[in-house]
């Protein structure tokens, strides 16, 4: 059954918890927990998608304790209301968040942390119906994003209006033929509303829509990475008290994230392994069978896409999911630009008067991952090339 009621609940109390009232008990509880335990270990808030990757590979594969710091077993949390509360409080001290949801919580909730790094980059899709040919087929329907704040949401937005169509947030009336209504839903109910013919569609983070493709209910009609070419979606996000009064120990635990994504881009089969209900961690409850489709897809599903559309820029080379730690500045630039035109539920205001220039400089604290990227052989060991700028690529 589609809970749509329960993921309407936690939008609303991450709104509350994202206002400067609503933050300050938990900044206050933040403030004691590191006057109490000024060496905390590194304690990992995740959610149970590939998003977590590789802050769950760096924990499985000892490399915080090789780099020199203790670390707790992972905390799995079941929504970003949930995650971004652990974290504002200080019972999680390193978290992966939507690049999109950084934003609204530095900027709306005035949070004191930053992005430290990428996360991972693409591993996301938009998945429909099997009767549905092309973005345009979408209008008069209902289509589910995990977040307001999301890229996810951003790209859709970007590829209705292109194909015609206007994106709304509608809770009762009706949707027009030429109207998309967004519904914010959890993504373990995106694959079973979507067979139920609940929605139209959906677009969110791996594996859910490879668990469609294996149930045979639906299929992916565009990748996001085939949209905006090596995207980030969700970051690496660490309290700004750390990286200022711990700065020895927020450069081993970029030391080591990083090392886990390079690992990750070449044992994709174990990354999937690991990750599964079958690993000795039990990080997700996700088949390997699943998560191998996203990480290691075969060069049969790769030319299928290909042939029917999902994926149209074949000379990006894009992997379904990639992963690549260094935060282009000119990325939170555009990002924060396409915020700006994009619908969500809620007061945005602090959108408004948010330069792009400032976000870059002022969102992201880059001095850790610059060293770390150096120290496992510089940009071209992610196969990029050896600069910090790129040119945002978009095309819907």
């Amino acid at each position: 059954m589609c809970q749509v009621p329960m993921t309407r609940r936690e939008w609303l109390k991450l709104a509350a918890l994202l206002t400067a009232g609503g933050a300050a008990p938990l900044l206050t509880s933040l403030s004691a927990r590191a006057a109490a335990e000024p060496d905390a270990p590194v304690r990992i808030g995740y959610l149970p998608i590939t998003d977590a990757a590789p802050l769950l590979v760096a924990h499985n594969n000892g490399y915080f304790e090789q780099a020199g710091v203790a670390v707790e077993k992972p905390t799995l949390l079941r929504s970003w209301a949930q995650l971004v509360e652990a974290f504002l409080s200080g019972q999680v001290n390193v978290v992966h968040l939507l690049s999109p949801l950084a934003v609204w919580a530095r900027y709306g909730g005035q949070a004191p942390a930053k992005v430290v790094a990428w996360n991972h980059v693409n591993g996301s899709a938009l998945t429909v119906t099997p009767d549905i040919a092309s973005v345009r087929d979408l209008g008069g329907k209902v289509v589910a994003v995990p977040f307001w704040y999301s890229i996810h949401n951003v790209v859709l937005q970007d590829m209705l209006r292109s194909a015609g169509l206007t994106p709304v947030i509608r809770q009762t009336g009706g949707i027009a033929p030429n109207e998309v209504n967004l519904i914010v839903m959890a993504p373990s109910d995106m694959p079973p509303a979507l067979a139920a013919r609940q929605i139209a569609g959906f677009i969110v983070a791996e594996p859910f829509n490879a668990a469609v493709e294996a149930l045979n209910v639906g299929k992916i009609l565009r990748f996001t990475g085939d949209v905006w070419k090596s995207h980030a979606c969700c970051t690496v996000f660490m309290h700004e008290q750390d990286l200022q009064t711990r700065p020895d120990w927020s450069q081993k635990v970029v030391d080591a994230i990083v090392r886990a994504q390079l690992w990750s881009r070449t044992h994709p089969e174990e990354v999937a392994r690991l990750l599964s209900r079958d690993g000795p961690n039990r990080y997700t409850p996700h088949a390997s069978q699943v998560l191998t489709r996203v990480l290691a897809p075969t060069a049969s599903e790769e030319g299928r896409y290909l042939a029917d559309g999902a994926v149209r820029h074949a000379d990006w080379n894009q992997k379904r999911i990639d992963f690549q730690p260094f935060p282009y500045p000119s990325y939170t630039e555009e990002l924060v630009r396409r915020l700006k035109a994009t619908k969500v539920e809620g007061n945005a205001q602090f959108l408004a008067s948010l330069d792009p220039a400032h976000a870059a400089r002022d969102l992201v604290d880059d001095r850790f991952v610059r060293k770390s990227i150096a120290a496992v052989g510089g940009f071209r060991a992610f196969g990029q090339p050896e600069r910090f700028e790129r040119e945002e690529l978009i095309d819907v």
